[in-house]
């Protein structure tokens, strides 16, 4: 009978936990559908899909580096069956992210630096530490021939580079449409982006993709940035971003257990040679 009741209790914390869930994303998208229009207006780098990036010269940095960056990424790659896929950090992105075709391997994320997964790429991680305002942060893997559905980011207060490393040889079939501009990425190319504006991903490839993605503030004036940083405090209450942040702590220590396991193994076939 206790066990009945249980069952009963935690099905109807459930239901009541999803409700909410849909009631909070329902709030959220209409308040950044009524923000985006003046964080617009209050933007000092424009408001296009694509920006341009002589408005970020710290980016230069990525380019000059990016050869360094990839190097560290193809060591994080022998472990790939240990990145998680973006889903798997963060539930809500299940529509656009299916299977292990897009893995995330998190940097810096949900307001925190991850430590360990940081020392596994140490020389990203001191580019990243010098970008203003960072948010976010992680190398995005993607699989050949997975196309990414049509979706749009959160806010407008916050735009996103892409920094190419891992291009398919055919790379005008690895492409991603935002708004009404297509672009195509290329070895150490960097370009940023407003991703409130509508974009999607194609790789019509038989190669894997991978970029260093990340999210800063866009410049803006006084009162656009006071809304922004109020807004954005607000979704870090919500399970939209806590759960993400248990997830990607929990799959932070999978990985550092995986890479001790591998490296153990290699001294022990050094050490019986």
């Amino acid at each position: 009978m206790t066990n009945m009741t249980d069952t009963s209790t935690l099905s109807w914390q459930q239901r009541f936990k999803k409700a909410r869930r849909k009631r909070v994303k329902i709030w959220g998208r209409s308040l950044t559908r009524s923000l985006a229009n003046f964080l617009g207006r209050q933007s000092l780098v424009g408001d296009t899909p694509v920006l341009n990036s002589e408005h970020f010269p710290f980016l230069a940095s990525f380019t000059d580096n990016w050869e360094t960056i990839r190097a560290e990424v193809i060591e994080i790659l022998k472990h790939r069956e240990a990145i998680p896929a973006f889903h798997d950090i963060s539930p809500d992105q299940k529509k656009i992210s299916k299977g292990t075709n897009w893995r995330t391997f998190i940097l810096f994320g949900f307001g925190n630096k991850l430590e360990k997964n940081s020392k596994q790429a140490p020389a990203t991680t001191r580019l990243l530490e010098a970008v203003p305002n960072l948010q976010t942060a992680w190398f995005s893997i993607l699989s050949p021939g997975y196309h990414i559905p049509a979706h749009r980011g959160v806010s407008k207060g916050i735009v996103r580079a892409h920094l190419g490393l891992i291009i398919p040889k055919e790379a005008e079939k690895c492409r991603m449409r935002v708004g009404d501009t297509i672009n195509v990425w290329h070895p150490g190319e960097i370009f940023v982006f407003d991703d409130t504006y509508e974009h999607e991903v194609w790789n019509e490839t038989t190669e894997e993709r991978v970029i260093l993605l990340f999210d800063f503030d866009r410049p803006m004036r006084f009162w656009g940035k006071l809304v922004n940083d109020t807004f954005l405090r607000l979704m870090r209450l919500t399970a939209i971003y806590q759960e993400p942040k248990k997830n990607v702590h929990n799959y932070e220590e999978r990985f550092e257990a995986a890479t001790r396991c591998a490296n153990e193994n290699l001294e022990k076939l050094s050490d019986s040679d």
